[in-house]
């Protein structure tokens, strides 16, 4: 994918899909996202396939949201408290966006690529980015949640997430621009981890300037509908 202008319009958003069934084990059809949340909080599948985790299942929103925000995995704060979000990655998310935490939790429903902490990586450094496998085990729950709840935005965030829902794709090719799928706006963010270098470079703090500035309009558009409804 080639990289477009950094200022590219809204209005000139790039069309991509969202995934569609990850896998044949999603045969159940949930109908309400309290069944699937139970269902998703009780879920040991990664660890019947063998794989250490350090949590269980970690996700967080309600119905009637229209705003659903996707990460990597809950880290080593979020497994403590069972909410996402919740340690300097959430507290540099929120900045940002310009949010307090009501703000944030009323506003996204809260899901990630792989739902529980995956501990420490080897090396010491950072946390242990999810196989492809515990990916694709996890895929199940956002395929039912985006279902149910037909968000009008999503906001991946960081690279493992971005390609999860729209392919293969840099985070520099696609921070600061708008993608949609249908009806939904798709605006990525760069994940805001201090162990990535990626804002290191001012390019790349435009770039994320002119996305926090695509999500925030398209966050207040979806106030302004709830309000005329």
């Amino acid at each position: 994918m080639k990289a477009d202008d950094d200022t590219r319009e809204p209005d000139a958003a790039a069309r991509v899909r969202l995934p569609g069934k990850a896998r044949p084990m999603a045969t159940r059809r949930y109908r309400s996202l309290a069944s699937l949340q139970r269902d998703n909080r009780r879920c040991r599948a990664c660890l019947l396939a063998g794989h250490q985790l350090e949590s269980r299942p970690i996700v967080e929103g309600h119905a009637g949201q229209r705003a659903y925000l996707y990460g990597q995995a809950p880290g080593a704060v979020e497994a403590a408290e069972g909410r996402p979000w919740r340690g300097r990655a959430g507290r540099t998310l929120r900045s940002w966006l310009g949010m307090d935490e009501d703000e944030f939790y009323g506003t996204f429903y809260c899901a990630a690529v792989t739902r529980c902490y995956p501990g420490k990586a080897p090396s010491g450094r950072g946390d242990r980015t999810a196989t492809p496998e515990e990916r694709a085990l996890c895929a199940v729950w956002r395929e039912h949640e985006l279902r149910l709840l037909r968000p009008q935005l999503v906001v991946p965030v960081g690279g493992l997430a971005l390609r999860a829902l729209i392919g293969p794709c840099s985070i520099t090719d696609a921070v600061g621009r708008r993608f949609a799928s249908g009806e939904t706006a798709i605006v990525p963010l760069p994940h805001p981890s201090g162990a990535s270098g990626w804002l290191n470079e001012q390019a790349n703090r435009r770039r994320l300037a002119v996305a926090v500035e695509l999500a925030r309009a398209e966050i207040d558009g979806l106030r302004l509908r709830t309000c005329s409804s």
